[in-house]
């Protein structure tokens, strides 16, 4: 006989095995990312916050802190670092004086693209060592990702 509580329970069992699989994989993998030396480290915030304000260019900090889901306070702690080792510099926002804007300085800039040429290099290193159907997988499983991120 069908029990639908039972076939809800293996489909939730199955799904929370995904999601730990996933959990363990994509922390091996972000571990081996950072053992990968690259001049000039940045903690994983100070990478992000860069790479946002490279990508999407001056943000306030209350944004900044939203956009990676910390409190403003820790926000403002790694921007003051940032700003103290000159990767990030701090403006009036013209469209309202009682705020201010973070942008990305050119030393900010050139410290992301060489952290992120060291770590695609050894992606692209590791990449290249699995067989095509492979890294036809490993391109779908970004896409998913990426929308998994977006859920989140």
């Amino acid at each position: 006989m069908f029990n639908p509580d039972l076939s809800v329970y293996l489909y939730y069992m199955h799904v929370e095995g995904i999601a730990a699989s996933l959990q363990i994989s994509v922390g091996r993998l972000v571990r081996r990312l950072r053992q990968t030396h690259a001049p000039g480290e940045l903690t994983l915030s100070e990478a992000s916050v860069l790479s946002r304000l490279d990508r999407g260019g001056p943000a306030a900090p209350g944004e900044l802190a939203g956009d990676e889901r910390v409190k403003p306070q820790a926000m403002g702690t790694t921007l003051q670092a940032m700003e103290q080792r000159g990767l990030v510099s701090r403006s009036p926002d013209p469209n309202d004086g009682r705020r201010v804007l973070m942008a990305i300085t050119d030393e900010g800039r050139h410290l992301l693209t060489d952290r992120r040429s060291v770590k695609i290099q050894a992606l692209t290193q590791a990449i290249g060592r699995l067989t095509d159907a492979e890294r036809e997988s490993l391109a779908e499983a970004a896409r998913i990702l990426d929308k998994l991120a977006e859920q989140l």
